[in-house]
């Protein structure tokens, strides 16, 4: 799936991964192919994604995230 991440500093990736975990209200939760479409803020915390075999945690203030087609796109601050 295609993934996007987009900060007020600019573009921190932009690619295919595997796997993305982030932090909502409720707690974290995973993102994988072919998920269903969803709209989601994001609570403070960290986000990992997986992307060629690679593992990689950003810390996040907050923001949200927009999944659809198997595009994943996350704006955190």
């Amino acid at each position: 799936m295609k993934l996007q991440i987009i900060s007020t500093d600019g573009i921190i990736f932009d690619g295919e991964a595997t796997k993305v975990t982030l932090p909502g209200a409720l707690g974290l939760f995973t993102i994988l192919e072919n998920h269903a479409s969803l709209l989601s803020t994001l609570e403070k915390g960290e986000m990992e994604y997986e992307s060629e075999g690679k593992l990689s945690t950003i810390k996040i203030s907050g923001g949200f995230v927009d999944v659809n087609n198997n595009t994943v796109s996350v704006c955190i601050s």
